[in-house]
């Protein structure tokens, strides 16, 4: 009888916190309305194709250049930042445009000629960063599934039109402050790290 008694409490008290526990985290996050100070979150449904991973067409003007890189057909890499961060990342961000009067097929050899990145499409995954320094080149991150951490998708650049870029490295030691990015089909350029 004892224990009957003490499995029918301990029933009664595993389902009391668990009300309990519904009960906190429905409240905890129900609020009538927003409040005013708080902004409000929207959720952008990704469209379908290859622009959703490119960036927008319309590439908004950068306001520094630390490099510009001239390639082949009229195509140009500016590079405006390259920021480490305290997880050890070093990313690049640019602008890829089209400065001739067509439209662009954008170079298979960007991407390189690693089997994991080559199959998964056109990229800046070529890219390095040399540091002569350090003796050491520091190759685009790649995720689990091989993709690497850069701007994919890349296909057709219209003639005139430029695209938002990134490229994400390992970052190289903080006395580092200048490495050669090289970027297949681009003339290379030095870049300062601060």
């Amino acid at each position: 009888m004892n224990a009957r008694y003490a499995r029918k409490t301990r029933r009664g008290v595993v389902a009391v916190a668990i009300a309990s526990v519904a009960l906190l985290v429905t409240g905890c996050g129900a609020d009538e309305k927003p409040s005013e100070n708080k902004p409000t979150s929207t959720s952008a449904t990704p469209q379908q194709g290859a622009s959703t991973a490119r960036g927008s067409q319309e590439a908004e003007e950068p306001t520094e250049t630390l490099a510009l890189l001239k390639g082949q057909k009229g195509l140009e890499l500016a590079i405006n930042s390259a920021e480490r961060d305290a997880g050890g990342f070093l990313t690049v961000k640019g602008q890829l445009k089209n400065t001739s009067n067509s439209s662009v097929a954008l170079p298979s050899q960007m991407r390189g000629d690693e089997t994991e990145v080559v199959k998964h499409g056109n990229s800046l995954g070529g890219a390095t960063l040399v540091d002569s320094v350090g003796k050491k080149r520091y190759y685009v991150l790649r995720d689990t599934d091989g993709r690497p951490l850069t701007t994919s998708a890349l296909d057709i650049l219209p003639a005139g039109k430029a695209t938002d870029v990134f490229l994400q490295f390992p970052a190289p030691p903080a006395n580092t402050t200048e490495v050669s990015f090289q970027l297949p089909t681009f003339e290379p350029a030095t870049l300062k790290l601060s």
